[in-house]
């Protein structure tokens, strides 16, 4: 009976183990300053317009001075943390064959900041916002632009992160980024996507932050507490081969994006219980676009986080009054409260993927015409991983429901489990106990 009773006080112990979380992550959100961000984005509309065209030259007016500005904290931050950020320009000329929103030749610059990971550095988690703002006219580089919400609530968002997430120590690497030329035509992403192919980047996600700081909505909605995540289906690079095996075996909503826009809604929900994630099952806005969609082109896990009740009033406005109706992307337009919300959102997103071993390869899946589904996995090859969890759902629930760890192997059956009625997949747990993302099986295999 004793024998018995520790076995289950054992297995009760396992259990209750993985269920706990991680104070370090509660830190981070309480470490995150509402003021400090309202302080940065007085600072970016301060500089009037920051148009990828405007000027350049200016200490205190155009682009050119916001990018040094941004530059300059990154580099401040780095000094704090003991050199730990490695911070650059990357940038790509543009010219007016590029598109019909470039009225001029220009350098579209942006600004990075590197955290290096201790045991995957070549491993990137990136967190961006935009520099550039507009005025009505995405052409006018002259008229005053101050973009407080668009973008220097994301912007402001991504500095904040930065200098929170410098206490810290990650496996695996962060990325703190300002993108310009993103009104223009995502020329920035563009550009810092192909930079990261270039020098072979093993991304895990983009979390794009644009417009994180409205709360009030053009249909009269005030909500303090809801965003949005939006992540597209299934990456548009996926093969011919690819696309006939979903037919038959399914993943229609199992891309690389939507697994990364469930982790995040998975951690939020953990952690800061007091938001409401949405995860919309879309690339962005209806027929609109974000500095995501250039990582998504070339293949990369990406999303755009983002408020959840846009006032277009004070989007892509000159500042004016008209039938009563104030105009223009100013600061009056921003809680900061709620900005530091989602600010901390990333931050504990970017620490959980940093925190976490690489995803388990090769996952693939079985298990037909018969009453238990199969599942097999490269597993990863470092003492840093605990095991392997198995997570599967009804077809038509949004959510991973159901999950059983599995322990270190490289297979499992899941008994009883009928393959036909759920869909699959399989994370690699930390001994620390952070997670991977999820990985939908890309194979199937037959005993």
């Amino acid at each position: 009976m004793k024998t018995q009773l520790s076995l289950i006080l054992i297995i009760f112990s396992l259990a209750f183990s993985f269920a706990q979380t991680d104070a370090r992550i509660y830190d981070i959100i309480d470490a995150v300053s509402a003021d400090r961000i309202e302080k940065d984005i007085r600072t970016l509309a301060g500089f009037g317009t920051r148009n990828t065209f405007s000027d350049t030259i200016s200490e205190t007016r155009g682009i050119g001075a916001a990018r040094r500005w941004i530059k300059a904290e990154f580099e401040k931050i780095s000094e704090g943390c003991n050199g730990c950020l490695d911070v650059f320009y990357q940038k790509d000329l543009v010219t007016t064959e590029d598109g019909d929103r470039v009225p001029h030749d220009a350098w579209v610059v942006n600004v990075v900041a590197i955290q290096k990971g201790t045991k995957y550095p070549n491993r990137y988690i990136i967190m961006s916002g935009d520099i550039d703002s507009r005025a009505s006219n995405t052409m006018d580089f002259e008229t005053d632009a101050p973009g407080a919400n668009d973008n220097a609530s994301g912007m402001a968002g991504t500095i904040e992160a930065a200098r929170v997430l410098s206490e810290y120590e990650f496996e695996s690497s962060i990325v703190y980024v300002g993108l310009s030329g993103e009104e223009q035509g995502l020329f920035g992403g563009k550009g810092l996507a192909e930079y990261a192919k270039k020098n072979n980047w093993d991304i895990t996600g983009v979390l794009n932050n644009d417009m994180i700081g409205n709360i009030e909505g053009v249909d009269g909605v005030i909500d303090n507490r809801t965003f949005r995540i939006f992540s597209e289906p299934v990456p548009p690079t996926e093969t011919e081969n690819e696309r006939r095996m979903r037919r038959f075996y399914g993943g229609e909503v199992d891309g690389i994006s939507r697994q990364l826009a469930r982790y995040i809604h998975k951690t939020v929900q953990t952690y800061m219980p007091g938001m409401n994630p949405m995860m919309i099952y879309r690339l962005d806005r209806f027929g609109r676009g974000g500095h995501h969609r250039p990582f998504n082109d070339l293949g990369y896990a990406g999303v755009r986080i983002m408020e959840a009740h846009e006032n277009y009033n004070r989007q892509h406005q000159d500042i004016r009054v008209e039938n009563g109706i104030k105009y223009g992307d100013v600061i009056e337009g921003v809680n900061f409260d709620y900005a530091a919300k989602l600010t901390a959102v990333n931050a504990i997103n970017l620490a959980s993927l940093a925190w976490a071993p690489p995803a388990p390869a090769e996952v693939a899946i079985g298990g037909i015409v018969e009453a238990s589904a199969k599942l097999k996995w490269k597993k990863i090859n470092t003492p840093d991983v605990k095991g392997y969890k198995i997570y599967w759902r009804y077809t038509t629930s949004p959510q991973w429901e159901f999950s059983r760890y599995v322990g270190d192997t490289d297979h499992f059956t899941l008994e009883g489990i009928v393959i036909d009625n759920f869909y699959f997949g399989v994370a690699t747990v930390g001994k620390n106990g952070h997670e991977s993302v999820v990985v939908f099986p890309s194979e199937v295999f037959r005993d």
